[in-house]
């Protein structure tokens, strides 16, 4: 939260115009009512024989220019005044689609999109406005993909629970995605990866695998995930855990944490994590090179350790009774 003169306090609630890869609690779909009964849209435009569009999505060329228009409903029942902007995304720790708070300057795809006329714009209730744009790819941008997103929001003064004036700042955006063409690199890197048995005194148990994925080229990825654990001689054990990846921005990376079930505490376990990346922008699933990583680790058999102990004294008590009589 940020202070203004007058005491009053801005709150920022960004509502993005799309499902999220991993949404945030605060976060909902455009279009869904805010608190105090508001609700709007935020939509690429459509044109005559042009298939519905979720996000901008462009594959331009440095110095090239595109003018598109995003379309902003109001779903409430009174007049609502907008500031339209864009600014840059990223992912946040939890893998979430993000966009930069109002208060942060943008360096990237949200400095190239420019919007002509004044930054408010009042929609009815029930009416729409088709707002134009200009992006413009700059002649020194790097190749690779550029995320953002033109936002409407909505700025209301409430009075807090201690009675001071309070700003609240919602925002609904439509997503961009800009690749510049040039040299493409996909490359998503496994930086650490450990494990975390559960102790099993008896039968199986479950081993937690957490490893870190960064986005380590120029385009957006999305990947799977396949986990498995193997004991002596390569023996597969337990039920492997999948997984898909959210999409990663480039530079991005996310942390997870998965369990493999059913492991028998064999002696030397060794835990496989295959990588998968997937190119968001590609048609089908293409036949990416897989990264594999693995960690080892040992577990004993307690129960069959116990078994083979418990024999043995028995054995051994029998032996001196024999040899009593």
């Amino acid at each position: 939260m940020k202070a203004f003169r007058g005491g009053a306090i801005l709150v920022a609630v960004l509502l993005l115009a799309a499902p999220l890869a991993a949404p945030a609690p605060a976060t909902a779909h455009a279009g869904a009512p805010a608190p105090g009964g508001l609700a709007w849209s935020v939509k690429p435009s459509g044109a005559n024989g042009q298939a519905r569009r979720d996000f901008f999505v462009y594959t331009l060329s440095p110095g090239q220019r595109v003018r598109d228009s995003v379309v902003i409903s109001n779903l409430s029942d009174r007049p609502l005044t907008f500031r339209v902007y864009a600014t840059d995304a990223f992912n946040t720790s939890d893998g979430s689609f993000a966009l930069l708070t109002a208060d942060r300057q943008a360096t990237g795809v949200g400095t190239w999109i420019s919007i002509p006329g004044a930054p408010a714009r009042t929609v009815g209730p029930g009416k729409s406005a088709r707002v134009p744009f200009t992006l413009t790819v700059p002649s020194e941008a790097t190749p690779g993909d550029h995320s953002g997103g033109v936002i409407a929001a909505v700025t209301e003064q409430t009075t807090g629970a201690q009675g001071q004036r309070v700003n609240v700042d919602r925002r609904v955006a439509a997503r961009v995605y800009a690749r510049v063409n040039g040299a493409l690199s996909s490359s998503l890197q496994v930086e650490s990866l450990t494990v975390a048995p559960e102790s099993a005194w008896l039968g199986t148990g479950s081993v937690l695998v957490t490893y870190r994925v960064r986005n380590a080229g120029n385009v957006r990825l999305a990947a799977t995930t396949r986990i498995g654990v193997s004991g002596p001689f390569g023996i597969g054990l337990g039920r492997a855990a999948t997984r898909r990846v959210p999409e990663l921005l480039p530079g991005n990376a996310y942390t997870f944490t998965d369990r493999v079930r059913g492991v028998f505490p064999a002696g030397p376990l060794t835990a496989t994590l295959k990588l998968t990346p997937l190119d968001a922008m590609a048609a089908a699933p293409g036949a990416a090179r897989p990264t594999v990583r693995t960690a080892g680790w040992w577990a004993a058999p307690w129960t069959v350790m116990g078994v083979v102990v418990i024999a043995v004294a028995a054995l051994l008590v029998l032996r001196r009774r024999r040899t009593r009589s």
